[in-house]
């Protein structure tokens, strides 16, 4: 029999016989748990797979099947002696060579006799025998062809062993078995067992815990699974890996400056850094320390690319080039899309490649709630900036350059995280810069380290020459962080603080219309600043007929909702199809699959905007898009009036561009007032304008005295508010409005609401 010896570590496990410190086996059972025990597990249970017996639960008791063909073939008798039990031994498992046969009668004949020395009766150790019998012949049989090889047959038990077990576990272990015993719940009763056999040793190593309560054999198998069919997935592995942040000495924009050849010299890593600084060190010196930084990579002919602001997504070519298919499985998926990463110049960087591209995705499919679809388009996006970006990042690359990738900004959506985790795991210096406290970036990484200064500054562009490079004074950055204090949820703003509004349309009362014409947007119900978007309460009504037929009354009170402000239009229609307009002829060039083609539209000659500021621009062009998205104008992709609109919104006449460009969504906002007094129909132009006023934060107001029908004619849906004031009239004249005069006779109502 083959005595116990002591492991000095877990690798001592797969430790050939032959070469053992001395002959012997390992008997140990392991009560905790980290991260050492759980690749140790990993492994023996692959060993214990090949070359072992696994026992999850309990060794099933021999049942009345078993019992009855052992009788059939050996009887019941039994003597506590070698001799017999070697013969029995022969007849029963026939198989083993004469050593083997000898090893486990000496191993049983020992246990049993310890076992009745420590006051079993005979038919105790009788029962015992044949229990042991029948669990060699059905449960051990494969590896006790095994025993006395070099390669000792492993044994995994996962639970409480009971004494018989223990007792069976003894007689293997003495035959020449390693066993490992895996107590979730600690040491277990049979530990104290006093049936005189021997237990295993306790593994002690340090800093170990608890088992995690997921933990088990089938969790484990699962997860092995999941490692071969990585291996499948990454294909050839390559034959180095990074050495992320764990050279650095979180010095910042100093590691990154760190030689390649100072970072470290082992040949199977390349070291990078990947690194996020929140905030700025000085403000005064900022800007000229990011040129010097960037200057410096270049001049030790470092391939650096930096990005402002967002990265840009990929256009419909670059998506086109990734080929792709349908996929049942995302492991199918990513095994497809993996063939799209090619690098022929040097085969280890496209393996490094693969394997970075398989681990980002794999992570991401694990997250909650992730389609396939959704997975696939991440991939892809993944897959076209690799493309784009390689070519400047790897150019003539060979082990161990480190290029580097700036992002001045931070990452705004998912995609690019994925992208970013993606370059940290290939040879590239990874820096994201976010300056501005403010602005989150979305990143989350195991990997990221990360730099925290108090101190914020908003930089919109990284300063690559030196004419970029602007410096405020301390002054300035004391103004700047009073504005903070200042506008910042304190119910005040700065001039033209916000660029990006969205138009909420009040329901009042006809009377409120008075009440609120002039007052400033944040002082109206349902005003909001979301995100940096803001809501704007706005009013689009139509006001029908003449209080009391009383026409004095009725030009008076328009009268007092026009200032020099107001822009009135008295003569209908004020736009016309007639009417000159360049753009109508290039219209069906500027929209393409839903959406408008806005670069081209601002480099196009006959585009009148480019004078505008570039938010105000933007604004335009997004209320653009929303019109045309909502179809709200009749005919839209239908008889092809979305060029319509388009042609008529990039074709404004000056005074309705101005009230834009001046347009400060916080304050009050540009008035119009439509008057019809005749039968004349409101053209489709001018409801496509009026349509768009609103959605880009104007009051419309409409009054026709006739009651007849206007816009909406030309509406999908009821936008306006409709108020009836009065009788029907017609054939009024519009007033010139500084020759009318204040009404005295005001009723109680009107003097109420200040009319």
């Amino acid at each position: 029999m083959l005595e116990h010896i002591k492991i000095q570590n877990l690798d001592d496990f797969f430790v050939d016989l032959n070469d053992r410190s001395s002959k012997g086996v390992f008997f140990y059972r392991i009560n905790g748990y980290n991260k050492e025990i759980h690749e140790f597990i990993k492994k023996y249970y692959n060993a214990a797979r090949t070359v072992g017996v696994i026992i999850e639960g309990k060794i099933p008791n021999p049942d009345k099947d078993n019992l009855e063909y052992y009788s059939e073939i050996m009887g019941m008798d039994f003597q506590l002696n070698i001799g017999f039990i070697t013969a029995s031994l022969k007849k029963w498992l026939p198989r083993m060579s004469i050593y083997q046969n000898s090893v486990v009668a000496s191993a049983i004949y020992e246990t049993l006799d310890k076992l009745g020395k420590s006051g079993k009766n005979e038919n105790m150790l009788k029962n015992a025998y044949i229990k042991f019998m029948c669990w060699l012949y059905y449960k051990f049989e494969r590896i006790l062809s095994q025993l006395g090889d070099n390669k000792v047959p492993k044994i995994l038990y996962e639970g409480t062993a009971s004494n018989y077990e223990l007792l069976l576990l003894n007689v293997l272990s003495g035959a020449g078995c390693d066993i490992v015993f895996l107590q979730y719940k600690k040491d277990s009763n049979f530990m104290t067992s006093d049936m005189g056999v021997s237990l295993p040793d306790k593994l002690d190593i340090p800093d170990i815990g608890d088992f995690p309560a997921y933990f088990n054999l089938k969790w484990l198998r699962d997860e092995i699974q999941n490692d071969m069919d990585m291996e499948r997935l990454y294909g050839t592995k390559p034959s180095v890996l990074n050495c992320t942040n764990a050279w650095i000495k979180g010095k910042g924009f100093d590691d990154f400056k760190t030689s390649i050849q100072a970072r470290g010299s082992d040949p199977k890593l390349f070291y990078n850094c990947y690194v996020r600084i929140n905030g700025v060190e000085d403000k005064l010196s900022y800007m000229n320390e990011l040129y010097q930084f960037q200057l410096g990579l270049k001049n030790s002919q470092r391939k650096v690319v930096i990005i402002d602001a967002s990265i840009p997504t990929p256009s419909i070519s670059e998506i086109s080039q990734i080929k792709r298919s349908n996929y049942a499985t995302w492991k199918q998926m990513v095994t497809s899309l993996s063939s799209n990463i090619k690098y022929t110049a040097n085969i280890e960087l496209q393996r490094l490649m693969v394997k970075s591209f398989v681990d980002v995705i794999s992570e991401e499919a694990k997250q909650e709630g992730m389609k396939l679809n959704r997975l696939s388009n991440k991939a892809i996006y993944l897959l076209c900036w690799l493309q784009r970006y390689q070519g400047e990042l790897f150019y003539n690359w060979k082990m161990p350059d480190i290029s580097c990738f700036i992002y001045m900004g931070g990452c705004k959506n998912n995609n690019e995280s994925l992208f970013i985790k993606f370059l940290a795991r290939l040879p590239v210096d990874v820096l994201i810069l976010n300056p501005n406290l403010n602005v989150k970036c979305c990143l989350n990484d195991t990997l990221l380290y990360e730099i925290n200064y108090i101190d914020s500054l908003v930089v919109d562009k990284y300063p690559r020459e030196d004419t970029e490079i602007h410096i405020g004074t301390a002054a300035y950055h004391a103004e700047r962080e009073l504005d903070t204090v200042m506008y910042q949820d304190s119910g005040m703003y700065r001039n033209q603080q916000y660029s990006k509004a969205m138009s909420l349309t009040l329901r009042t009362m006809y009377e409120e219309i008075q009440i609120l014409w002039n007052q400033e947007l944040k002082y109206r119900p349902n005003f909001s600043i979301v995100d940096d978007i803001v809501n704007l309460p706005v009013i689009f009504a139509k006001v029908c007929g003449v209080k009391e037929g009383d026409v004095r009354r009725y030009w008076a009170g328009i009268k007092q909702l026009i200032d020099k402000e107001t822009f009135v239009i008295k003569q209908v229609p004020y736009l016309s199809a007639t009417e000159h307009n360049l753009i109508k002829a290039y219209a069906a060039g500027f929209f393409k699959n839903g959406k408008l083609l806005k670069n081209k539209i601002k480099t196009h000659p006959s585009y009148q905007y480019g004078v505008l500021r570039e938010d105000v621009q933007e604004h335009i062009l997004d209320k653009l898009q929303l019109l045309i998205e909502q179809q709200i104008i009749r005919g839209t992709f239908v008889n092809g009036t979305e060029y319509t609109i388009i042609s008529t919104i990039l074709n404004m006449k000056k005074e309705i561009l101005r009230m834009i460009q001046k347009f400060d969504f916080t304050k009050v906002n540009p008035k119009i007032v439509y008057i019809n007094t005749s039968e004349k129909e409101i053209s489709l132009e001018d409801s496509i304008l009026m349509a768009f006023l609103n959605l880009a934060g104007f009051d419309v107001l409409f009054f026709v005295p006739t009651g007849y029908q206007t816009i909406e004619k030309y509406f999908n849906k009821k936008l306006t508010e409709e108020h009836q004031i009065g009788e029907y009239m017609y054939d009024l004249t519009v007033p010139d409005f500084n020759a009318v005069r204040q009404t005295t006779r005001l009723s109680w109502r009107e003097k109420l609401f200040g009319r």
